[in-house]
């Protein structure tokens, strides 16, 4: 008899873990394939101890999904495989994913949420939660072997006999679940109760939520107006608007200018990714009514000081400000980019005896280690990215201090930060380039006479930038200059994409330097991408 794989039409690619969650092309992302690595990924989580984040047939689990137009079919696959573990299955709906993780993990239980995030709209994925917080790196390789068992399993299953036809389809599919409503409620509480007890006050501020396809957009419009500020709700969109807050475009940028403009006396613009984990600030100038955006990494400061903490954790790649700040002395050992790194940073820190732990990473995802404890009310630890408190933690310290939201980032030090990409850029090609950079023969790597050439190739007087002052591995290649110019060049986690990060003592030499990056054909991550 014929077996699955026989019959299928056309040739699987494997699905594969990226920065945080796994990631893929829409075409790729069959029923078939995001069945196979769920019920691996379920099989995964019952082999651990509770206290491990491990799962029992029978146990609630939670999903929920974005708004993009392939999360719906997606789903379906995800809430087979559930149903056919033996999990109690309850959808949860289109809520961010921040709302998701932490009604789950309030219940020591697993989560899916479906999303691509910010990532292009011929892409999607799904990102799974054990009972006890994200998924970490060293669960990632005996996942993929557990996958690898799976797929044979299903793969050798006699055609016949498959819940999926020929095209990767379920042939029948499970009953849509009734949505339940708790998951978002518990979410707007916690922000509500917390913030609703602070000194300041949002009275009469007026504020834009720019609410275009993120699934959180009614409900950053519902607490902001029950905390008292009010609310513009504008530029709400029925297709799907890649935001990335790392990137914010120019076009992007006039969109909101836009919306602003028909809105005189804005205090503030606020907004978040697609799946309402990274936050998008944007100050308004009350003499010129022009937007200015506040990249995530420098929010993320702003709320760390908000919040007092005694630890905070980020990745490699964010703005160096926070070493040259206030904060430095409770700054932790930075980590490589992804919440996975972040959380384990924190975890450290909090084994420390560190008391109000916090971390963030450059698109402005903030992640809270601990319990924060502030005029009477405490807002429990939520481990992984958040959008809703680094927005709100943004607005009540420009609230409480009475000044305009421009005013904090004004007081921080003078350190600025562009990111840019390439979206054609293979990713095998980048991580070429970065062996290349790194002295690692044994990886493809040159030694560091061969560096120093290549970066002098590179990284020209033409271009403004002087002598090399030092390299960083710990994420990519990050090249600091003795006159203080940063560039952090980084692969994507799983898309053929290549990053620069640009940090300098000006914003316009910081875009100078992602602006020549990313310029084609032969700007600094083509030059990079020939030595190769």
């Amino acid at each position: 008899m014929a077996t699955l794989r026989d019959q299928l039409n056309h040739t699987p690619r494997n699905l594969a873990f990226g920065t945080s969650g796994r990631r893929g092309l829409i075409v790729d992302l069959t029923q078939l394939e995001i069945y196979i690595n769920v019920t691996a990924e379920l099989e995964y989580l019952q082999r651990l101890p509770a206290e491990l984040g491990g799962i029992a047939k029978g146990d609630d689990f939670y999903y929920a999904l974005d708004l993009r137009p392939s999360s719906p079919v997606l789903c379906e696959a995800v809430e087979q495989a559930l149903v056919d573990f033996g999990m109690r299955a309850i959808n949860l709906g289109k809520i961010p994913t921040p709302a998701l993780t932490h009604y789950a993990l309030t219940r020591n239980c697993g989560s899916i949420m479906v999303t691509g995030s910010h990532i292009p709209f011929d892409r999607n994925g799904y990102k799974l939660n054990t009972s006890r917080g994200e998924l970490l790196k060293n669960h990632e390789s005996p996942i993929g072997a557990k996958v690898a068992e799976v797929r044979q399993r299903i793969y050798s299953q006699e055609f016949v006999e498959s819940k999926f036809d020929a095209s990767g389809t379920l042939r029948v599919k499970a009953p849509h679940l009734p949505v339940s409503p708790a998951g978002q409620d518990a979410y707007a509480a916690r922000y509500l109760d917390f913030f609703s007890g602070q000194q300041a006050s949002l009275a009469c501020k007026k504020i834009l939520v720019y609410q275009h396809s993120a699934v959180g957009r009614d409900l950053l419009v519902d607490v902001l107006s029950s905390i008292g500020a009010d609310v513009i709700a504008a530029g709400r969109s029925d297709q799907f608007v890649p935001i990335d807050t790392e990137n914010i475009e120019p076009a992007q940028l006039d969109a909101i200018q836009e919306l602003v403009d028909g809105n005189p006396g804005l205090w503030a613009v606020v907004s978040t990714d697609g799946d309402s984990d990274r936050p998008l600030i944007l100050s308004v100038d009350s003499t010129t009514n022009r937007v200015k955006f506040h990249g995530g990494d420098l929010v993320g400061m702003v709320v760390a000081q908000y919040l007092n903490a005694d630890a905070v954790v980020v990745p490699i790649s964010c703005n160096d400000a926070i070493d040259r700040s206030p904060l430095s002395v409770v700054l932790e050992p930075k980590t490589r980019i992804g919440s996975p790194f972040v959380i384990a940073g924190m975890a450290t820190a909090a084994e420390k005896g560190r008391r109000t732990v916090c971390g963030w990473e450059a698109n402005g995802g903030f992640l809270l280690g601990s319990d924060v404890a502030r005029n009477g009310k405490t807002l429990t630890a939520l481990a992984t990215r958040d959008a809703f408190l680094p927005v709100l933690g943004v607005l009540f310290a420009a609230a409480e201090r009475n000044v305009a939201v421009a005013e904090v980032f004004a007081e921080l030090p003078k350190r600025f930060s562009k990111a840019g990409l390439l979206k054609d850029f293979p990713r095998a090609d980048g991580l070429r380039v970065v062996d290349r950079l790194t002295n690692r023969p044994s990886a493809g790597g040159a030694d560091p006479a061969q560096i120093a050439t290549d970066l002098a190739r590179v990284f020209t007087r033409a271009r403004g930038f002087t002598s090399v002052a030092r390299i960083d591995y710990t994420d990519g290649v990050r090249i600091s200059f003795s006159n203080n110019d940063v560039a952090h060049i980084r692969p994507s986690g799983n898309a053929d994409e290549l990053r620069i990060y640009g940090t300098a003592d000006s914003q316009a030499r910081a875009d100078a330097i992602v602006a020549e990056g990313i310029r084609e054909p032969d700007g600094i991550l083509r030059s990079l991408q020939r030595l190769i």
